[in-house]
């Protein structure tokens, strides 16, 4: 079969200030703590998971958390597993300092491996048990375990996790209109000592 003639499109100049579209962004509905806790998940089935390299600065992941408007990042390697987390919490709160005074270096130099939450210490809930939960068990999961994010994770027959969603309380807060008031947890000596000198 020949292939017809097609011509060429015109081509132009890209402007100065030219934006990216967004996608548009459904606004979730209103739920109430007995609603089902799949109201309140972000699916990565259906929105895009954002990730960053474990070996860029924590200064550029801050970048990209405000121009996403998130406040977690998933680390992963070139494969895509996941390496771990990292939160705005983890930028702000006292890993950057522990690091900087542990390893003598400068601030630009703090690396998102430095400070991110590592996979072996992530604890994550299985969809299994979010397909028979309500919005009143993931508050609870959040407060319980002083978080404001929760992992979620599909697994097959073998026991390979796939990781299939996240958990906001920021943005459980606003489908509830209440906030919901959760305590980081130091997770490590480190971090505890590091709190206490503050």
């Amino acid at each position: 079969m020949m292939m017809r003639q097609y011509t060429a499109l015109p081509c132009r100049s890209l402007r100065p200030r030219t934006s990216v579209y967004s996608p548009c962004q459904v606004m979730r509905r209103q739920v109430a703590f007995d609603d089902a806790a799949v109201d309140v998940m972000t699916d990565f089935r259906q929105v895009t998971a954002f990730t960053v390299d474990p070996e860029v600065s924590a200064d550029a992941a801050a970048r990209v958390m405000r121009r996403r408007n998130v406040h977690l990042l998933l680390v992963v390697n070139v494969e895509n597993h996941i390496l771990g987390i990292i939160t705005s919490n983890d930028l702000l709160g006292p890993k950057p300092l522990t690091c900087l005074n542990t390893r003598g270096i400068a601030r630009e130099e703090v690396l998102v491996r430095d400070i991110m939450t590592a996979e072996g210490e992530l604890e994550v809930i299985a969809m299994d048990d979010v397909m028979h939960a309500q919005v009143g068990h993931v508050v609870a999961t959040l407060k319980t375990t002083g978080r404001r994010h929760s992992v979620v994770v599909d697994e097959d027959a073998s026991g390979r996790q796939t990781l299939r969603g996240l958990f906001a309380a920021s943005q459980i807060a606003q489908q509830l209109g209440e906030p919901i008031e959760t305590i980081e947890l130091a997770t490590n000596f480190a971090e505890i000592s590091a709190a206490l000198k503050d």
